[in-house]
């Protein structure tokens, strides 16, 4: 089966054909970052327009680079939140739209779950029961995976997701935006010298990152701080190590066979190679680019979906909340 993803959550216009769930025949992203760089972050209103002009170019060209045409397709599956309500709205409206003209099936896939399913994209094939370590701009959630569909939230931040705090501390540097990528680029020229505070939150598996964000901006803020890479490395350090800790903790307590690594945070270098390095059981990681938005996972995702003979009405809705569980 051959489904066509549909991504507008944020800030990112992709599409994307994907057979049976694992092999990619075309993903396309146009991308918003430089747009956005100059307001130093997404401004929702000028997301959603940039999706309206890029959105039939984009699907049109993941339609050619796929060689498919539309009765190749065995459904359209479509990000129907967490997100931007604006850009939602636009990847849905679409999708519904096509799905009417040439009679497909549609399914709504959530964003979260769809960058869990990033990982069937990859060589290596997950294994249940999976321990899931969510990282992007808005979320840091650790998810035990039973099955496909099958889920309960063990943890997740109470503050400033990792992304998130990337971002901050980049814009507290002086690194511009955005903050993740600019974060790990700078801290591979310095050494995590500077001691930042770590809050493991003892005897659960949620996160916060509010903290040594505030301890970062006080040592700026004082003057304290005369090397930029060394201060970069050591809030990437700091962030990192508790990632990396509770997932592995997590994964053990709750006997899993493999950790899933993913979301936009995920494309992290020292992420990836920290918990790579310390886990006794198989990591399964994405490539870069299926780490951050793409319409890929959401295909592959909503494979799955379509196989278990799950579908939504050209009544679904938007979802800006959207929980996954």
């Amino acid at each position: 089966m051959k489904v066509l993803g549909i991504e507008t959550s944020c800030d990112e216009t992709a599409a994307a054909v994907v057979e049976d769930g694992a092999r990619i025949l075309s993903n396309e992203i146009a991308s918003q970052v430089e747009l956005h760089a100059r307001y130093g972050g997404i401004v929702p209103e000028v997301a959603s327009r940039q999706h309206l002009l890029a959105i039939i170019p984009v699907i049109q060209q993941a339609m050619d680079r796929g060689n498919v045409g539309w009765q190749d397709l065995g459904g359209i599956a479509v990000t129907n939140g967490p997100g931007l309500a604006g850009s939602l709205l636009v990847g849905i409206s679409v999708a519904k739209a096509i799905a009417t003209v040439q009679g497909l099936s549609i399914v709504g896939v959530n964003h979260l779950e769809a960058h869990i399913y990033a990982n069937w994209l990859a060589d290596c094939k997950p294994e249940f029961p999976l321990l899931c370590l969510i990282v992007s701009g808005g979320h840091s959630d650790l998810v035990l995976m039973r099955g496909h569909g099958d889920y309960a939230v063990l943890g997740r931040t109470r503050d400033d997701a990792a992304g998130e705090a990337f971002d901050k501390a980049a814009r507290i540097l002086g690194l511009g935006y955005p903050g993740g990528p600019a974060i790990d680029q700078a801290a591979e020229k310095g050494t995590a010298s500077i001691e930042l505070p770590r809050s493991w939150l003892k005897g659960t598996n949620d996160f916060s990152f509010s903290g040594v964000k505030t301890a970062l901006f006080r040592l700026v803020e004082t003057g304290k701080v005369s090397d930029t890479a060394d201060a970069a490395a050591s809030f990437q350090e700091a962030v990192i190590d508790v990632l990396v800790a509770k997932t592995i903790a997590a994964a053990r307590q709750h006997q899993t066979k493999q950790i899933l690594l993913s979301g936009g945070v995920a494309a992290n270098r020292l992420l990836r190679q920290r918990l790579s390095d310390k886990s006794l059981i198989p990591v399964l990681i994405p490539e870069p680019i299926l780490c951050t938005d793409n319409a890929a996972m959401v295909a592959a995702c909503g494979y799955f979906r379509l196989q278990a003979g799950k579908t939504d009405g050209l009544d679904m809705d938007v979802v800006p909340g959207l929980k996954l569980v």
